[in-house]
């Protein structure tokens, strides 16, 4: 019988694969041999909760607390893992900085810190931070007060439009818009300090005060907003007035700093310097000298599709972006969207050619976008951008793993926060494909962390492929 004929089409940096040749048994059998080769270091942590990889931990912890960051993970988590792996002094980096809680908390520890970020919102509340933790004056905290309890907004008759991009209009009841307008204007009689505050504690309140709610990939919008819906009718509950709202946290604020001596540095007084460079990771971090760190501490975007400038576009209208520059910051992250058009990234660093051929050379990965490429032909995705959307996020990541390597001391170390996928009924796992590129690179890989509880899939993927538990895990890697 004559071989079937196969047909190959070019793809990431030149390599070619059979689409016909990749299957979800060709998955399955790969993911097997990949997670023999590292059953032995593959362990689960009973310490790592939910709680601890998420933002809930932080939710009762005086100055974490105040914005919530969905994608973030808990200061205890950090002091956990820094405490595993021997990071209790030297120096840390996160190229994906967040709102800068790994920083603060290696901040606490006497260890300086570096956080790289490119999201507006994560920029504002670490900014933030770091301008309340070089010290607020006694006249600050009483114009905070005075702000807290006599609602100087009131008083005033806002004279300029709310900045909003066009996801978010409709975003507000009538007088919550109003009464956010008003307090912009009143905030500008401020001194800077002041006025900054202010500010951030307005973007704490965004989603609680409007007609929205994040949601995985998108805002989720109440019924009460207006717009027409698809899907089932969704009612968000109470939605608390703006005074009430903005005055709590105002008030959360003042508890707080004044718990930490007018710090916003969390439970103790800091002894390491904290530093933000704006900006995405695969510009900034070649800019980095090499061996600088002791630690890298991160969690990057995951590869899930989920959209940042979606889901956080009350604070970035706020803040002042505008659609052409969302559309900029889309493009300038991680891919991890289905809208990322992908990047060149020889011709952004020539010295990233040995984390691409990793990336070329790994034979799971291979399969699994070869097996998205052939679905995309068959017509079979939902989305046709999922294979270019891997394909960019396993070799962007295999870029900044290089330069996680280049700019550890030898024997540093680095602990990433991540969690599996799954496309078309094919598992992605991450946790493997990222350990073995980190191999590949230079890395000894020592654990892959387990949670005990995995997660499940979306409910489209279980619809179309039935349940699945999908690992969420801590790697830990060291620089030999």
């Amino acid at each position: 019988m004559a071989a079937k004929q196969r047909s190959f089409v070019g793809v990431a940096e030149g390599v070619e694969w059979p689409l016909e040749a990749a299957t979800l048994g060709d998955i399955a059998a790969a993911d097997a041999a990949l997670g023999q080769q590292y059953a032995d270091i593959m362990r689960t942590d009973r310490k790592l909760t939910r709680q601890l990889v998420s933002f809930q931990d932080n939710k009762a912890r005086p100055v974490y607390r105040w914005y919530k960051y969905k994608e973030g993970f808990a200061a205890a988590l950090v002091r956990y893992m820094l405490d595993e792996v021997g990071g209790t002094s030297g120096t840390l980096l996160d190229p994906f900085a967040g709102t800068g809680t790994a920083l603060f908390v290696a901040g606490e520890r006497g260890m300086d810190a570096a956080g790289i970020e490119l999201l507006p919102i994560g920029i504002e509340v670490i900014s933030t931070r770091l301008a309340a933790q070089r010290g607020l004056r006694a006249e600050d905290l009483q114009a905070l007060r005075y702000w807290t309890n006599s609602r100087p907004w009131r008083t005033v008759t806002p004279d300029e439009p709310l900045e909003e991009l066009r996801i978010t209009r409709g975003a507000y009841p009538p007088d919550t818009e109003w009464a956010i307008r008003a307090c912009l204007k009143a905030m500008q009689d401020e001194s800077p300090t002041v006025r900054q505050v202010l500010r951030f504690a307005l973007l704490c309140i965004l989603e609680a005060v409007s007609y929205t709610r994040k949601d995985g990939q998108y805002l989720r919008w109440d019924h009460r907003a207006g717009r027409r819906v698809r899907a089932r009718i969704f009612d968000k509950g109470r939605i608390p007035p703006f005074d009430e709202a903005y005055t709590s946290k105002l008030h959360e604020i003042l508890v707080d700093v004044n718990s930490t001596q007018t710090t916003l540095f969390g439970e103790a007084t800091p002894t390491g310097s904290v530093s933000l460079l704006e900006g995405s990771c695969l510009d900034v971090m070649p800019t980095l000298p090499d061996t600088g760190y002791d630690v890298v501490f991160t969690s990057p975007p995951y590869c899930n599709r989920y959209d940042y400038t979606r889901t956080y576009a009350l604070e970035l209208a706020l803040l002042g972006v505008d659609e052409t520059a969302i559309s900029e910051l889309r493009q300038a992250m991680l891919t991890c969207t289905v809208e990322s058009r992908g990047k060149e990234l020889l011709p952004m660093n020539e010295g990233w050619e040995r984390a691409i051929h990793a990336a070329d050379s790994q034979a799971l990965l291979q399969l699994v976008i070869g097996y998205l490429e052939g679905q995309k032909l068959a017509g079979k995705l939902n989305n046709n951008g999922i294979p270019r959307m891997v394909r960019g996020y396993f070799y962007e990541m295999a870029c900044v793993m290089a330069e996680c390597h280049r700019v550890l001391k030898p024997g540093g170390v680095v602990v990433m926060v991540n969690d599996n996928v799954r496309y078309a009924g094919a598992s992605v796992s991450v946790d493997l494909i990222l350990s073995d590129l980190a191999q590949e690179l230079g890395f000894n890989v020592q654990n892959i962390l387990l949670l005990p509880n995995g997660k499940g899939n979306s409910s489209q993927q279980m619809g179309a492929h039935g349940r699945e538990v999908l690992r969420k895990c801590v790697y830990v890697w060291r620089k030999g």
